[in-house]
């Protein structure tokens, strides 16, 4: 396109200078007419045989064959506004392609973390092999300079991983043996073999090139309000230049009798025609999905996923943020801080400690809850599970199961109360992990959740932002959750809750949001999944979140970070911003021009600056949505 601007650019000026009258004038204006609006007029014509008359194409191509036909009836010559208005209409849908195009190279940039093959070893040698032919279990080797290609677990080597492209984190991070690293990374210095835990379907970087190539079809309000209007608003324009044309010349020509220069249709076509070009409604149906488009994209850099135009705009609404605790404001690293026997005294060394790690660790080894994992790190010693039988989880109190022929059961105070168990009182704050051993009470483990380093500073951002109200909803107890929230100076805190309660108490904050404010809930976890659905907008943590969370979250952070959470605010309301911006000017301008222009105020040129000038300002504005990860 650019080429053929520039020739009938060249053209259009070199005409200037050239002295030629009558046909052959006619003949050179409309060959530049043609390089310039070939495409145009094809467009147009292809939209009248398929019944899409009414578009853009359609008020470019009347106005500019309009022009050049009253040109020719009055025998001007003046074929120079036909031909600019075209030129300058491809000018603008020059810039529009190229933000586009800008905008589509962001993302084309994330979908590089895409990787092209992994590398197994046969024989002592590497080979190269497609990633979807990768199975669970398997061993893949990554060499220094490689991407990650499948999710899994380090089993040998030491490195560097730069995680930049998932977590928009600039400093690299340091790996080791045992480590689960996801793909989409790249490893930087040693050479790794990885235990993959997923298919490649499933890993990380599958998942996120899934989120970013459908969230450009999810339009937002604003999008599909300016669809509508476009599909309302052009044929109007069309009728009103109609009757712009048509009506006042014969009005006039009855009551003034003799036509004047005012009253003959020659002036009120050409006002008809001015009219056509200020409407081309292009700025809107242009600018508008750019905004957003770019927005995604800007955000995406920063490691912050968001499903679609329709979240983008949902998340500028939000006043109220409600979280879950465990792996979203702490780390979900539990430690173990005390123990105790029966309520009576501390047990500090020996057997009775030992024994009651042991029993938990064994039962918990079942399961995949953090709390599990960190009761058997504290055991410290490879679990046989041939001592284990007969587990049972019950859904928000626990486990019970049988070890070495003793019936032993670990969880909270549901279920010992459950139990007909007495439990004794903990003035330790933490999560108390009560344990009953061959029916009676043995004592309880008290550990303490690891609060993650930008918990408070983001809460704090969150007000900043604009939110009105924080809320933690946890299955902690009241002590536990009431303390942390404190700390972090969360405004309420609901505790002891299983999942159903909190799908209970979120549905309460729904009701109680007034107006337009939206509620929107932050989690991490397989049970977080109902609540993340069930709120105006829900934020996933997938750097370590489950896929079901992720799954039914509209917005993911890819760094776990939760002060990513008022940046997507604040990317959010900028892009909102910059898409009212838009929808204001090209209105208020062109409703202007065309006011101004019905009374003949406005000519031609003006008439171009009203559509062309306008859509590239509005292009150019939508540009700035592409660093809204900047703020």
């Amino acid at each position: 396109m650019l080429t053929r601007i520039i020739i009938a650019l060249v053209m259009t000026v070199g005409l200037q200078f050239v002295e030629v009258e009558g046909w052959i004038r006619l003949v050179l204006y409309l060959v530049v007419y043609l390089i310039i609006g070939f495409d145009i007029l094809k467009k147009a014509w292809l939209g009248i045989i398929h019944g899409r008359v009414f578009d853009e194409n359609f008020l470019m191509a009347v106005a500019t064959v309009g022009a050049f036909s009253l040109a020719q009836y009055e025998k001007s010559g003046d074929y120079l506004e036909a031909v600019a208005v075209m030129l300058f209409y491809q000018i603008g849908e020059f810039f529009q392609s190229y933000a586009v195009g800008k905008s589509r190279r962001n993302i084309v940039a994330l979908m590089d973390i895409r990787p092209d093959y992994a590398n197994i070893e046969e024989d002592g040698k590497i080979v190269r092999v497609d990633p979807d032919d990768v199975g669970v279990g398997q061993t893949i080797v990554v060499q220094p300079g490689e991407r990650v290609p499948i999710d899994g677990v380090i089993v040998s080597g030491e490195s560097s991983l730069n995680t930049s492209a998932l977590t928009g984190e600039s400093l690299p991070r340091e790996v080791r043996c045992g480590d689960e690293i996801v793909s989409g990374s790249i490893n930087m210095s040693g050479v790794l073999k990885i235990r993959t835990i997923k298919e490649f379907g499933d890993s990380t970087v599958s998942k996120i090139l899934e989120l970013v190539e459908d969230s450009a079809s999810r339009k937002s309000k604003s999008e599909n309000f300016i669809a509508k209007f476009a599909r309302i608003y052009t044929p109007a324009v069309c009728y009103g230049a109609l009757a712009l044309a048509l009506l006042p010349p014969l009005f006039l020509m009855s009551f003034c009798g003799a036509p004047s220069s005012f009253v003959t249709f020659e002036t009120w076509i050409y006002r008809a025609l001015v009219f056509l070009v200020i409407s081309c409604p292009c700025a809107l149906v242009v600018s508008i999905p750019l905004s957003f488009f770019a927005g995604i994209g800007g955000a995406s850099r920063d490691g912050i996923l968001v499903k679609g135009a329709n979240m983008l705009e949902t998340l500028s609404k939000v006043k109220t943020v409600v979280f879950d605790k465990t792996g979203t404001l702490t780390k979900g690293v539990f430690e173990v801080i005390a123990f105790h026997n029966n309520g009576d005294n501390d047990i500090d060394v020996g057997h009775k400690k030992a024994k009651l790690l042991e029993y938990a660790a064994i039962v918990e080894s079942s399961s995949s809850h953090p709390i599990a994992k960190s009761l058997q790190k504290a055991y410290g010693k490879e679990i046989d599970r041939n001592r284990l039988s007969d587990v049972k989880e019950l859904s928000g109190k626990g486990l019970t199961a049988v070890v070495d022929g003793i019936k032993v059961a670990v969880g909270n105070e549901k279920l010992m109360s459950e139990m007909n168990l007495t439990s004794c009182h903990c003035k330790t704050a933490g999560t108390i992990v009560h344990i009953a051993i061959d029916g009676k009470y043995a004592g309880h483990i008290v550990l303490g959740d690891v609060v993650k380093p930008t918990s408070e500073a983001a809460i704090a951002d969150l007000r900043k932002s604009g939110v009105t109200q924080t809320v933690m909803l946890t299955g902690d107890a009241s002590p536990v959750a009431e303390q942390m929230a404190a700390k972090l100076g969360v405004d309420k805190v609901y505790s002891e809750l299983l999942p159903a309660d909190k799908v209970f108490h979120l549905e309460n904050i729904l009701k109680s949001s007034k107006g337009d404010a939206k509620v929107a809930f932050v989690g991490d976890g397989i049970n977080d999944a109902p609540v993340l659905s069930r709120a105006d907008l829900g934020i996933a943590m997938g750097g370590m979140g489950s896929d079901a969370a992720i799954e039914a979250a509209d917005v993911v952070l890819m760094d776990d970070d939760p002060m990513r959470i008022g940046k997507a605010i604040r990317i959010s309301r900028k892009c909102l911003g910059i898409v009212w911006q838009n929808i204001i000017m090209a209105l208020g301008i062109k409703g202007l021009c065309l006011l101004l222009g019905i009374f003949g105020v406005v000519n031609m040129w003006l008439a171009i600056f009203a559509d062309v000038g306008v859509m590239i300002l509005a292009v150019l504005n939508a540009i700035r949505s592409m660093s809204v990860h900047k703020i």
